[in-house]
This record gives C-alpha cells, structure tokens and sequence, in this order.
C-alpha cells in the first residue's frame, strides 16, 4: 500500500510563509509525478503546482513567483514553499502522487494525502 502524509500548515496572516510537507511511503517502483492541490469550500479542487521526474513544474497562475515545489527523491518528499500569502489561499492542501508500482506494471496510479489546512487571515 501507498500512503502519503502531509504537514506544515497552519494559521497565519497575509503576507506570511508556511512550507508544507509531504513523505511517501510503500510498496514504489517509482515516482513519475508529485504535486500539490487546494480546496476552499465551496470551491472545486485545484491544482497548485506539480512537479514531473525530470525536474520540470508547473504553477497555477494565481501562485506564480510566490510558491516554490521541490522534492528529495532520496526521501521521496515534495515540499511547498509559500510565500506572500494572501487570504485567497486559504484552503484545504492535498498531496498527489502519480506512481508506478511495480516494474511490470502498465499503469500508473494515483494517490493522494489527508489534507492539510492552510488558513490566512486578512
């Protein structure tokens, strides 16, 4: 099985940081994908920033030159930087991983975390 566990969120005002954190454990081959998405209520999920095995990432518009991904493959962690924060960014941060399991396997898989809440007031 594939777990993933995420940390680091938390309350803060606008204009402050968090980093978030997300390990991945289990049965891996490997990785091929890791990003970060968001929930606000009544708001559908979103992608926030993903990044792909080669190093390549991608940002939602609205967090460009603001949040940072980056991974250590030796831990098989992704982290969010976040910086500048604004109310806006309020919401619930799942982690997804995009794995395949077994050398064999044809397929890949998604998996995601519990969640962590990231709340930041005005």
């Amino acid at each position: 099985q594939v777990h993933l566990v995420e940390s680091g969120g938390g309350l803060v005002q606008a204009g402050g940081s968090l980093r978030l954190s997300c390990a991945v454990s289990g049965s891996i081959f490997s990785i091929n994908a890791m990003g970060w998405y968001r929930q606000a209520p009544g708001k559908q999920r979103e992608l926030v920033a993903a990044i792909i095995s080669g190093g390549s990432t991608n940002y939602a518009d609205s967090v460009k030159g603001r949040f940072t991904i980056s991974r250590d493959n030796a831990q098989n962690t992704v982290y969010l930087q976040m910086n500048s924060l604004k109310p806006d960014d309020t919401g619930a941060y799942f982690c997804n991983a995009r794995i395949r399991q077994y050398s064999s396997s044809l397929h890949l898989s998604d998996y995601w975390g519990q969640g962590t809440q990231v709340t930041v007031s005005s």
